[in-house]
Parts: structure tokens; C-alpha cells; sequence
């Protein structure tokens, strides 16, 4: 007879999403699979939130004949043991990731990037090129957009090393998939703010290209104080560089960080 006595008619209508409740956007970030109108796919671009979201800034620098990357070292609790605490990972020898995001996404991204490499060395007896790594991983991240049951990973890479014909190399992948080299860039929470630091200092058709190994590592370390507005101490930076005298990548220690920071705050 049409009666509702419990209301639950009404409560469920008024409990049932409409179809446009959230503008033009509206349901097309439940998929990672699906464009919306607009051609933005909104799982990929939550993934690039969730990297600024852990509140680390990283800076890469590409010099003459060395590159440098930089990043904050927090640690979240005073019980923490401070070396087990890293986003610097060697992948071979020879090439550095200086990777920004989330700590689970970036211990998987690692393990790919180290399996990848090793493969490669297998196969052809050499070691892998920095662009290539940077190449194979971004097309890993791409599958990640295509395919409802995966996730992109909430995780930005740097790649570094000394290429036998380019040179020194700096290479950004992030969780789209795409992937290039650059003279300088930027990284996690204040990503803008350097790149706009990087576009001052790094600039001229020779831009980055006659910087010592003092001045790539200390452009990087600059521009990370600058953004974060603040003079950080040596404990709260981790360094990474290679060189074309030493093609290892390696991290600076506290002391070598200290002296980069003396210099800086001397020349300002």
C-alpha cells in the first residue's frame, strides 16, 4: 500500500550516492584504469600527493664532472636507530637512487631497480647504463596505470652515475612512468619552490656543465636550506655523489657534510 512506516525508504534514498555528487571528477578516482572527461587519471595524480605527503624535500645537481643528490634525513622516533634510517640506495656500484616517497613502495622499487641491473649484467657483461635503469623502471611504473589490480607507487627516483659516453647523469622517474634527464631538479613537499631556486642557479646554454664538485654539492645543499628555511645541520642531510675520478657512488660523511655547510654559510 505504499506505506513506509520505518522510513526505510526515504533513509535509503537519502543514503544513496548521486550519480555527479562530487563536479565532473565524480567516480573517476575509484579506477587507476579510467580517463576522466577532463583526461586526467586521478589514482596517478593521488600517488604524487602521497609522495609530497611524507614531508621530505630531495635535490639532484648534475656538475661538470660529477652529480650530486640530497635529501633530508627526519627520523620520526628518538628510538630509532638513525643509520638503519636511508632514502640513498646504491643499485650497483656505479649508480646511485636517491628515492623520495613511501618507505614500503621504495624498498620494492629498489629491489626492482637491484634485480633489473644484476640481469643485465648477467646477459651482456657490463654494467647496465644509468639511462637504461631509468628507462626499464619507468616502463615498470607505466604497467602500474594500466592495470585495475595494481597500484601506481608513491615513490619519485633520482637516478645517478657517470655514463662511458654521456657522461655524468641525472635521471627522474616518477609514478606515471615517465622518465629524463636533467641538469638539475627536485623532489617530495617544497618540489616547486627548489625548482624555482634550481632555474636561477642552473641556467645559460652551458647551465650546470662548468660546476666543480664543490659547487654541484653545494648548489644542492643551498637549495634545500633555502626551501626549507632553515640552516640544517649535518646529521639531518644525507649526501650522495659520483665523480668521473671516483665512478663509485658513495655517501658523504658528517664531516665532509659539515665543511660543505661551512662554506656555504661563509659564502652568503
Amino acid at each position: 500500500d505504499g506505506r513506509d512506516p520505518h522510513g526505510l525508504v526515504a533513509r535509503a534514498r537519502s543514503t544513496r550516492p548521486t550519480k555527479m555528487s562530487r563536479g565532473s571528477g565524480a567516480g573517476y578516482d575509484r579506477h587507476i584504469t579510467i580517463f576522466s572527461p577532463e583526461g586526467r587519471l586521478y589514482q596517478v595524480e593521488y600517488a604524487f600527493k602521497a609522495i609530497k605527503s611524507v614531508g621530505i624535500t630531495s635535490i639532484g645537481v648534475r656538475g661538470k664532472d660529477s652529480v650530486c643528490v640530497v635529501t633530508q634525513k627526519k627520523i620520526p622516533d628518538k628510538l630509532i636507530d638513525a643509520s638503519d634510517v636511508t632514502h640513498m640506495f646504491k643499485i650497483t656500484k656505479f649508480i646511485g637512487l636517491c628515492a623520495t616517497g613511501k618507505g614500503p613502495d621504495i624498498r620494492n622499487v629498489v629491489q626492482k631497480a637491484r634485480h633489473v641491473a644484476a640481469e643485465f649484467r648477467h646477459e651482456f657483461g657490463y654494467e647496465i647504463p644509468v639511462d637504461y635503469l631509468a628507462n626499464r623502471m619507468a616502463d615498470n611504473f607505466q604497467v602500474y596505470t594500466q592495470h585495475a589490480y595494481m597500484r601506481p607507487m608513491a615513490a619519485m627516483l633520482m637516478f645517478v652515475g657517470i655514463d662511458e659516453e654521456k657522461g655524468p647523469c641525472l635521471y627522474k622517474n616518477d609514478p606515471a612512468g615517465y622518465y629524463v634527464g636533467y641538469k638539475a631538479t627536485s623532489a617530495g613537499a617544497k618540489e616547486q619552490e627548489a625548482l624555482n631556486f634550481l632555474e636561477k642557479k642552473v641556467k645559460g646554454p652551458n647551465a650546470g656543465n662548468e660546476f666543480t664538485l664543490e659547487r654541484t654539492v653545494q648548489t644542492a645543499v643551498g637549495c634545500l636550506q633555502t626551501v626549507l628555511g632553515e640552516d640544517l645541520k649535518a646529521r639531518e642531510l644525507e649526501v650522495g655523489i659520483v665523480t668521473n675520478d671516483d665512478r663509485k657512488f658513495r655517501l658523504l660523511s658528517v664531516e665532509e657534510i659539515e665543511e660543505h655547510l661551512t662554506a656555504i654559510s661563509e659564502r652568503d
